[in-house]
This record gives structure tokens, C-alpha cells and sequence, in this order.
């Protein structure tokens, strides 16, 4: 209840905007749906005016969507709604499992009522509700088959479905890659990686069967035109290539910084997902390779940064560590402020220097950030560790050569 009426005015205010604004994302959804029922092809429409969106999404997402065109608009908004919070309690029940588990029984509810509400309120979850987006159903997915300690589905079967719903979460099989193969490498991630990617590759098959055309049009046109999903170099877009589109610089040498970027920021960020596995914080690992979703995608929209709920949970999952709490407290009100706008606002000043320079890195803000959660995780986490560790020993143990 505390939640309901926290959230209350949040979806109150979306579901109350004009008829072409409201769930905007939903209604492509739907009309995706829609379109299999009728048998019309489904990345030859667009939603009514003015919003005129495409479906852009894998044949399977519009076949699964088919439930949603069968219900009336409204109903449909407040089905999809409830899910949005269904999938944000699933995954912040998951991320903040370790802070829920030190609470104790009589302030545990409050405790993970109070994180669901601080965590409705970050942009890119406020996003889900406004634009009525499938991306925290993508996180709850992904974070359940990797965290949960006794699923009752095979694991990487939900990893499998959100891979083939949207290609992002395609980077959890390279995680399970990383994870299960090499010297520390587990059979139980090799098993789930076989699963995600049977599942993934069945529900990319299958529309095939049932409508081969929109199946062909995708993966051999809709797909490879970047230009269906809006304007790439839009302020929503905080993806590294995003970033370096607005700097405006020939195409030849954006593709390239791109490039370079991808791969260092790749070898980093999976880099740390691994160590982080290995040594027994698979909350980290999971954390980062979220973050590896929206970094090294070409096209990362603002709600696509779902992904701060698993990183605020593993930032917060230590015990005692005031400074990982502030530090969290310090996340959470920068997702909360919408800091990329305040950098439009201030180039459309056109103040000389300080617009084009100043107001193109806070434009970035939620990007750049992102790029700064994978040091902070992957470099500052494990450090604060092992600090924890040396501080909890016993004294004559804390110098000891093979614990430095």
C-alpha cells in the first residue's frame, strides 16, 4: 500500500496525458500485435499521428504482443503498468536481496517498499511508465536467471526469451561465456549458456514458421535500418556511440572512435563481470554486464538505464560500509535529476564556450556516467572489499604479505 500511494501521482500523471503521448511504446506494442492478427506486415506500419512509430523489435516480440491487441487501449495501459512494477519488485528483490536479508524480519517490507519507491523515481524508470517500455521486464528477466538460488525453470531460459524479445540483453551470453569457460570457469554457467542460447535461437526460429514474411523483412532490412528507431543522435540516445554522434564529426571517423571505444570498454566491462563471478559477487557481474547493454549498444534510450536498479543493489550489498551507502545515495539522485536536458537547456543558451563545450558533456550525463559505474564497480567495489576484509581481521593477520 505504501508503495501504490507513493507511486500513485507518477502513474496517475502519465496515464492522464493527451491520447498521442500516453504509453507511446505500448501502443507500438500493441499495434505490433495487432498486425500478426490481421495478417497486415508488421514493419510496414506506423502508430497513428503524430508519433508515427515503427515496430522495431524481433518478429517474437510481435507475436507475443498479439494478447495485448486483443484488449481494449485501456485496459491494456493498466495491465502493462502493473506489469512495469510486477518486474521492478522482481528485480529489486534480487538486487537489494543481500541489504533486505540484514534488515531482519519486522523492517524488511518497509525496507524493500521504501527501494521500490526510490527507485520508481530514478528517470529511467519513471521512463517505463511514461513511454510504457518493456526494458525492467528485460532486467527482472535477466537478474531472476542469474540470481536466483533455486529457480523453478531451467536457468538461462529467461535470459534466452529476453535475448530474442530484444537484442541487448544478448550480452548475458557472453557473460555466461566469460563465466563458464576458461580456468575458473563453472559447468553450471555452461549449462545455462547452452539454455539461453537454445531458447534464443527457438524463439528466433519460430516466427519463421507462423509469419515468414515480417521474419525476413527483419533480420534482412527493419534490422540493419538504425534509422527506425529515431533520431540517433537524439539526447535520449546515451549509448558511447550516441555520445559521439552529437559531436558531429565525419561518419568515417565517429565509426571508428566507436569502434575502439566498443572494444576497449568491452574488455574492460566483461572483464570485471569475470573477476567478479570468480570471486563470488555474481551481483557485480550481473551489474556490469547491464551496463555493457547500454554502453555498447548503438542506440541506448534513457529507460534503457533500467539497469541502475541492479547497480544501486550491488552497491549497496556490502555490510557496514557507510561510504558504499553514500556513494549509492549519490547514483541515485543523479538518475534522478534529469541532468542530460539541463545540458540542452544550457547549449540552446548559446553562451560562447561554455554551450558547445560544457553543455555537450552535461547533455551526456547519464552516458558518461554509466562509463564511470564500470570503474567504480569493476576497479572501486573489489577495493572496498578487500578493505572490509583487512579491517575485519584479526590484527596480527592484516599485513600479512599474502593478503595484501
Amino acid at each position: 500500500m505504501l508503495v501504490a500511494a507513493a507511486v500513485a501521482p507518477l502513474v496517475g500523471y502519465w496515464l492522464n496525458n493527451p491520447d498521442d503521448q500516453r504509453l507511446v511504446d505500448l501502443d507500438v506494442y500493441r499495434t505490433g500485435g495487432e498486425a500478426v492478427l490481421a495478417g497486415r506486415p508488421v514493419y510496414d506500419f506506423v502508430t497513428p499521428a503524430p508519433q508515427l512509430l515503427p515496430f522495431t523489435y524481433p518478429p517474437i516480440a510481435a507475436l507475443l504482443a498479439a494478447p495485448l491487441a486483443k484488449m481494449s487501449w485501456p485496459v491494456a495501459q493498466w495491465v502493462w503498468t502493473i506489469g512495469i512494477f510486477a518486474a521492478l519488485a522482481v528485480a529489486a528483490g534480487h538486487a537489494f536481496r543481500p541489504l533486505l536479508a540484514r534488515a531482519g524480519r519486522l523492517w524488511t517490507p518497509l525496507l524493500f517498499a521504501a527501494l521500490m519507491i526510490a527507485c520508481t523515481y530514478m528517470m529511467p524508470i519513471r521512463d517505463q511508465v511514461r513511454f510504457g517500455q518493456v526494458d525492467i521486464l528485460l532486467v527482472a528477466l535477466c537478474v531472476a536467471d542469474c540470481l536466483a538460488r533455486r529457480p523453478w525453470w531451467p536457468r538461462g531460459l529467461l535470459i534466452g526469451l529476453a535475448t530474442a524479445v530484444k537484442l541487448t540483453p544478448g550480452v548475458f551470453l557472453i557473460y555466461l561465456l566469460i563465466t563458464g569457460f576458461g580456468r575458473d570457469g563453472r559447468p553450471e554457467q555452461r549449462r545455462t549458456l547452452s539454455m539461453a542460447v537454445f531458447t534464443a535461437a527457438l524463439l528466433t526460429v519460430l516466427p519463421f514458421l507462423v509469419i515468414p514474411r515480417d521474419s525476413t523483412q527483419f533480420w534482412f532490412s527493419a534490422l540493419l535500418d538504425s534509422g527506425r528507431v529515431g533520431a540517433n543522435n537524439a539526447t535520449t540516445n546515451q549509448s558511447m556511440r550516441g555520445m559521439l554522434l552529437r559531436l558531429y564529426l565525419p561518419d568515417w571517423l565517429t565509426t571508428a572512435l566507436w569502434l575502439a571505444l566498443l572494444a576497449v570498454v568491452a574488455w574492460y566491462g566483461f572483464r570485471w563481470a569475470r573477476r567478479a563471478f570468480a570471486t563470488g559477487d555474481p551481483l557485480t557481474g550481473v551489474a556490469l554486464t547491464g551496463l555493457m547493454a547500454v554502453l555498447l549498444s548503438p542506440v541506448a534510450w534513457i529507460h534503457h538505464l533500467a539497469w541502475m536498479v541492479v547497480v544501486l543493489g550491488a552497491l549497496v550489498a556490502a555490510a557496514g560500509d557507510t561510504r558504499r551507502l553514500w556513494v549509492a545515495a549519490g547514483v541515485w539522485l543523479y538518475y534522478v535529476l534529469p541532468i542530460p536536458w539541463w545540458g540542452v537547456t544550457l547549449r540552446a543558451a548559446e553562451i560562447p564556450v561554455l554551450s558547445p563545450v560544457l553543455g555537450r558533456v552535461v547533455q551526456n550525463a547519464y552516458g558518461l556516467g554509466a562509463l564511470a559505474l564500470v570503474w567504480l564497480l569493476g576497479h572501486w567495489l573489489p577495493r572496498r572489499a578487500r578493505a572490509a576484509e583487512r579491517a575485519a581481521a584479526p590484527p596480527g593477520h592484516r599485513d600479512h604479505p599474502a593478503r595484501a
